[in-house]
């Protein structure tokens, strides 16, 4: 979605400026934090260690899909150095993230000798808040462009919109399956993961307008391409976390 003359300032204060990207973050950490802090309790955590894992997770998720969001554009940020820690103006990769948390928030379970799995379902509800708030972030930033397509609806898909009713529709799932209360500790965290990179897969990363790797094969009509960065490593998080989800159906 391309929005002419859009500001992804909301205003300035001399030299500091607040951006839609950043606020949007922002509030998807609160939230994140207060549904862990809350159904943390609940199931007998200690409120400060939530806090302290909370954090880790935090910082780990941001530094590993910022390095990965670098990495993938390093001849970009070797041309513009001081623009690489400035993650207000966008800039995420979401498997990179992923990794940073599960690496680290497992280390700190285990040193804690606390459940990784069940702090892992308490996260779910903060990721898919943040996929759908991040998202509307991007429209602002006028980044995650749709390919054009002279069949669709509109000039090009609305990728951005896309990628925010992802993480709505997997929120909803996550509290549907939640509120079951019959599934194991750990289910609801991998079915989240598969569910999200099946639904990026196919939808958003189809009709994202990025350039193909390997090999690729570009529909004008629909405005849907083949293979991204993030296709191919597709089936290999779909195996990782059907073979999570069997061992977890297993126990």
């Amino acid at each position: 979605m391309i929005i002419e003359n859009i500001s992804p300032i909301i205003f300035e204060i001399g030299p500091f400026a607040v951006r839609w990207y950043g606020l949007l973050f922002a509030v998807s950490v609160l939230t994140g934090f207060y549904y862990m802090r809350k159904h943390g309790i609940k199931k007998g955590f200690n409120e400060d260690m939530i806090f302290s894992l909370f954090m880790v997770i935090l910082f780990s998720l941001v530094v590993g899909a910022r390095l990965v969001f670098v990495a993938v554009n390093w001849s970009y940020f070797m041309a513009n150095p001081g623009l690489i820690i400035r993650i207000d103006q966008g800039g995420l990769a979401f498997h990179g993230g992923l990794l940073g948390g599960i690496l680290s928030s497992w280390i700190y379970c285990h040193i804690r000798k606390l459940s990784w799995h069940d702090l892992a379902d308490l996260a779910v509800p903060a990721v898919a808040v943040g996929i759908a708030l991040v998202r509307i972030g991007n429209i602002f930033n006028q980044e995650i462009i749709g390919r054009e397509a002279a069949l669709f609806f509109f000039e090009r898909h609305p990728t951005q919109i896309y990628g925010s009713l992802i993480g709505i529709v997997l929120l909803l799932l996550h509290n549907y399956l939640a509120r079951r209360g019959t599934v194991k500790p750990g289910y609801l965290f991998w079915n989240f993961v598969l569910g999200y990179t099946l639904l990026r897969g196919f939808i958003e990363e189809t009709f994202r307008q990025n350039p193909l790797v390997a090999w690729g094969y570009i529909s004008e009509a629909w405005g849907a391409g083949f293979f991204t960065t993030v296709h191919l490593f597709t089936p290999a998080i779909v195996v990782l976390c059907v073979v999570m989800l069997w061992r977890i159906k297993g126990r």
